[in-house]
């Protein structure tokens, strides 16, 4: 994406691009809310038209049908600000939670620990209760729950969360890019193709010694893990093509890592996560071949603030062709030294 310059000042806001393409995968979810609005109301209203107008009782009803999912699967997601998803129970919180209040987790939490302690009720029959209460209480005031309001209420609750959560600059660009593709399958496709659901794991995955800083976890019809996508992010500061040659042998190991450990139903697709100047072609032409996605940017971490165009269309056909079970894993890893 081109820089803002004017009179030699770079005036560009690249986060708020990053920041509004990752609300934009809440679209999904808000989706799914109205359907199961209108499914448990027997409505063809708008989510907007049912949150202004169904009476208390309604309301609570629709909710618990949100939260009560038979087997929470094959659904969309909700995350935070640096595309960490949340738990099912705690997306729905969350969601009727920034239509209506603020501080969910520091404020509102505490209230209904304490209507829980009060009440002897569990926590989703008091969340629903609470929930209820507000939306009637204060929708007048709010007026409206078109997407577009509630689009521009996530894009403020995720800057929040992300000025939060520091030290994972590099890891959430990545994880918007992969919520950018995981959310197009899912909105054209209404599911995650062969693949009955998947996770996407908060953390940094071990695997032996090596890490991978983002990874998706791909489920069959009983909730096990069958497939992952392992995607390792590595940033360079200096040139030069030694450096490169030796982050090739670190991506060799992880490959090989995770080859080695996987269970033999596991199927593992690597996707690695490069940003450095003036990388090697000669290393990134053997890594093409040991990989089975590569997204290498010509920039210094300091630059590099969201995919660009090309390579987010890039990694939304790997994404498809996964889901799809078209893509086959790399089976190339060997020994660069033999390159």
């Amino acid at each position: 994406m081109e820089l803002l310059i004017i009179a030699g000042i770079d005036i560009s806001h690249l986060r708020l691009v990053d920041l509004t393409r990752l609300a934009d995968q809440a679209k999904p979810f808000y989706d799914w809310v109205t359907i199961r609005f209108q499914t448990a109301l027997l409505s063809n209203a708008s989510l907007e038209q049912l949150l202004l107008k169904a009476t208390s009782l309604e309301l609570k009803l629709a909710i618990a049908a949100c939260y009560q999912v038979t087997l929470p699967l094959d659904l969309p997601f909700l995350f935070d600000g640096v595309g960490r998803t949340y738990p099912h129970t705690k997306a729905c919180y969350y969601f009727f939670s920034w239509l209506i209040r603020d501080a969910p987790q520091q404020r509102l939490a505490p209230l209904i620990q304490r209507i829980m302690r009060a009440s002897a009720k569990s926590r989703t029959e008091v969340e629903i209760e609470v929930l209820t209460a507000l939306i009637i209480e204060y929708r007048d005031h709010v007026q409206t729950f078109s997407w577009e309001a509630v689009r521009e209420v996530i894009i403020d609750r995720l800057e929040g969360s992300r000025r939060s959560i520091k030290g994972h600059e590099k890891e959430a660009i990545v994880r918007t890019a992969l919520l950018v593709a995981i959310q197009a399958y899912y909105d054209t496709h209404k599911g995650y193709g062969v693949f009955s659901g998947i996770e996407i794991p908060a953390n940094q995955v071990m695997i032996g010694n090596e890490s991978y800083d983002v990874s998706v976890n791909l489920l069959d019809s009983v909730g096990e893990i069958i497939g992952r996508i392992l995607m390792p992010i590595k940033t360079r500061e200096t040139e030069g093509g030694g450096h490169a040659h030796l982050f090739t042998r670190d991506i060799l190991s992880a490959i090989n890592a995770a080859k080695i450990t996987k269970k033999n139903t596991i199927r593992d697709y690597i996707a690695v996560i490069i940003v450095a100047k003036n990388w090697s072609q000669r290393e990134a032409a053997t890594l093409r071949v040991l990989v089975d996605h590569l997204a290498l940017f010509d920039l210094a971490p300091s630059e590099f603030s969201i995919f660009d165009d090309a390579a987010q269309l890039s990694l939304n056909h790997f994404v498809a062709t996964v889901f799809d079970g078209t893509a086959s894993t790399n089976q190339s890893a060997q020994s660069i030294d033999q390159q």
